[in-house]
């Protein structure tokens, strides 16, 4: 039996979970030192406390629902629904003072994202996604129809760049940006301001909220290697990828597809 959407009183909730970590953030943006994890990636005490302040306050909201964690238990966890979080999803702009990072949650039911919440604080926006339902930018309801405008620009990521010098003949299709946070470069396709986006090492909590918002508002995603519909529960995710391509539709996908083949070459 499938488990039921999250209740009105557990959203209320969840909206002043995610105000007071934002306010937290805002407060530290800029001001506070990073160091190196293991990985080579960045981390600060507000990373950490951040995904405290999640992990506890989902313990208090949806009880005996595991939860994987960017700076926590990276193993997909063995209850029906669980949540993947990434409290300070582009740590490196936070800690230099870059304005574009975000906090970004998900709640996955089945293996899949069932709910989805995607806060880009320095903007004021809060992005809620329902399976089957859609999605509110600030408690509005937006439509596909909505961000129909044809964008020139695709969205890389850092590591993705390097398939420009793998085909330095042919001419990309089209203008490159690089926001530097994988939610943000995937919610841009979503939200139309670019027509794809191309990552090169993504993990599991870098894009399980934009992965619904995606496909609430009728954007397509063509895993290039692993699919996160294939993970089963006690996988441990630390070390594992998921390149993608995300396009506004399945033709821009076909336009990027080539272009997405690079990153699996040795």
């Amino acid at each position: 039996m499938n488990l039921p959407n999250l209740t009105n009183k557990q959203l209320r909730e969840l909206d002043s979970l995610f105000e007071s970590i934002s306010e937290r953030q805002i407060k530290d943006f800029g001001n506070i030192s990073a160091s190196n994890k293991a990985d080579g990636s960045l981390i600060t005490s507000c990373d950490l406390w951040s995904d405290k302040k999640i992990v506890d306050g989902l313990a208090s909201i949806a009880p005996d629902e595991g939860v994987l964690s960017e700076e926590g238990g990276k193993s997909i966890p063995n209850s029906k629904a669980y949540w993947i979080v990434d409290p300070l999803d582009g740590t490196t702009n936070f800690a230099a003072g870059i304005p574009y990072w975000s906090i970004s949650v998900a709640r996955f039911v089945d293996g899949r994202p069932q709910s989805s919440f995607l806060i880009i604080p320095t903007l004021k926006k809060k992005f809620v996604s329902i399976r089957g339902k859609g999605v509110w930018l600030n408690n509005q309801k937006i439509y596909p129809k909505q961000n129909n405008h044809q964008s020139e620009c695709i969205s890389l990521c850092s590591r993705s760049i390097k398939i420009l010098q793998k085909n330095p003949n042919s001419v990309f299709p089209g203008k490159i940006r690089l926001l530097g946070v994988s939610s943000l470069n995937l919610t841009s396709v979503a939200m139309g301001q670019t027509f794809g986006a191309i990552e090169s090492t993504p993990k599991i909590w870098d894009i399980a909220a934009a992965w619904l918002l995606l496909e609430e508002l009728n954007c397509s995603i063509d895993w290039l290697e692993t699919d996160p519909l294939d993970l089963v529960a006690g996988q441990n995710l630390s070390d594992v990828n998921f390149p993608l391509i995300a396009g506004r539709s399945i033709e821009k996908i076909k336009v990027l597809k080539p272009w997405g083949d690079l990153l699996l070459e040795n």
